[in-house]
């Protein structure tokens, strides 16, 4: 049995191998067979790529997918379910607020304002993650169905559709050739020809006139696109909302009078005749006030060269990457992409994730 199979596949392959190269004419399909194999192809392709464009567009950060990708491996193989969240950057920038704001203390309105903000982003953080869960399991998921039960199932039926063509005129050829081939294993040849291309062609028919379960799922996408929208849309209002209102109480608070300390003051002990100095010398404690940044003479920019403050640390974790520390101050080089810079720090280049870091010159 394993002999004959055996030697079935080498007549198929020397059948193709006969029309490829010797110019041999093969069973040849109808139009109609050839558009569905087409749009079958198309299909194919669409779907996996479908898949992985959402996932980056839900997910848009690089480094965190694959950091994400490097824990479900590990958990893997260690046995143990480790849980990786993606960092939505609405999240990561209201933690920032919050923080600093607490820091900064309750009686401050700008502290109030970060805080008000911070929890703002953070809500809108919760509703991106709703998002990622509705169209996984609505879009994503259905697609991935697609693709591994119907899709496959029909790329079996044209795989085996072709090695039964290639059987089938095989033996003809070599039946006309005069070798001892029956009518009745060209007979059994033919009808399972004939049964793998009425498979195939009623699998690529129903996949290509699934429009109305297909279209749906994209309206579906849509809707949670439009209701995640409309919640940060209501969120973004009520947080301007609140913030008007800190700035008209900031505007409306009495100034505060501030009288500098002398050394004098702070009890410290100077030189004998230094009594002017420990008074505060000849400075008027009524001095003129320090003019704001906004009404500050405007002064001839300096020279600067592109750079940027990270947000974060950065750890490398594929060649080529630049890692750096919180606060360190980065020279931009280039704008890779959206998503990625080229930048140098302490004689070292490489790329690093735009997220991570705050551009203080930008690039011409």
């Amino acid at each position: 049995m394993a002999f004959a199979g055996l030697k079935k596949q080498i007549n198929k392959a020397n059948q193709y191998m006969t029309e490829k190269m010797g110019g041999a004419e093969g069973t040849k399909l109808d139009v109609d067979f050839v558009d569905m194999e087409r749009k079958t192809d198309v299909t194919y392709e669409l779907v996996e790529e479908l898949q992985m464009k959402t996932k980056e567009f839900l997910q848009p950060n690089p480094t965190a997918r694959a950091k994400m990708a490097a824990v479900k491996g590990i958990s893997k193989l260690s046995g143990q379910a480790k849980a990786s969240t993606y960092p939505q950057p609405e999240g990561v920038l209201g933690e920032c607020m919050l923080t600093y704001g607490k820091k900064l203390g309750d009686d401050s309105i700008f502290a109030q304002a970060l805080v008000e903000m911070g929890d703002a982003m953070k809500q809108m953080a919760d509703v991106k993650y709703s998002l990622d869960d509705n169209i996984k399991q609505n879009f994503l998921e259905p697609l991935h169905h697609l693709q591994t039960k119907d899709l496959k199932e029909v790329m079996h039926h044209r795989k085996k559709l072709q090695g039964r063509r290639l059987d089938f005129d095989c033996k003809r050829r070599r039946q006309a050739k005069g070798s001892h081939v029956s009518d009745d294993e060209i007979r059994q040849a033919e009808e399972k020809f004939a049964e793998s291309l009425h498979l195939a062609q009623m699998g690529m028919f129903n996949l290509l006139e699934n429009d109305v379960e297909q279209v749906a799922q994209l309206a579906t996408f849509s809707e949670a696109l439009l209701e995640y929208h409309q919640q940060c849309t209501d969120i973004l209002r009520m947080l301007t909302e609140t913030l008007l209102e800190k700035k008209e109480e900031a505007a409306n608070r009495p100034k505060m009078e501030f009288v500098p300390k002398t050394l004098a003051d702070l009890h410290v002990e100077g030189l004998p005749g230094s009594t002017d100095a420990m008074n505060g010398g000849n400075f008027s404690l009524h001095a003129s006030p320090l003019p704001s940044p906004s009404k500050s003479p405007a002064r001839t920019p300096m020279t600067r060269q592109p750079c940027c403050t990270a947000l974060y640390d950065f750890e490398p974790e594929n060649e080529g990457e630049l890692g750096f520390k919180e606060n360190d101050t980065i020279t931009l080089i280039q704008k890779i992409d959206d998503n990625w810079y080229e930048g140098s720090l302490n004689g070292r280049k490489g790329y690093f994730p735009v997220t991570y870091v705050q551009v203080v010159v930008p690039l011409p």
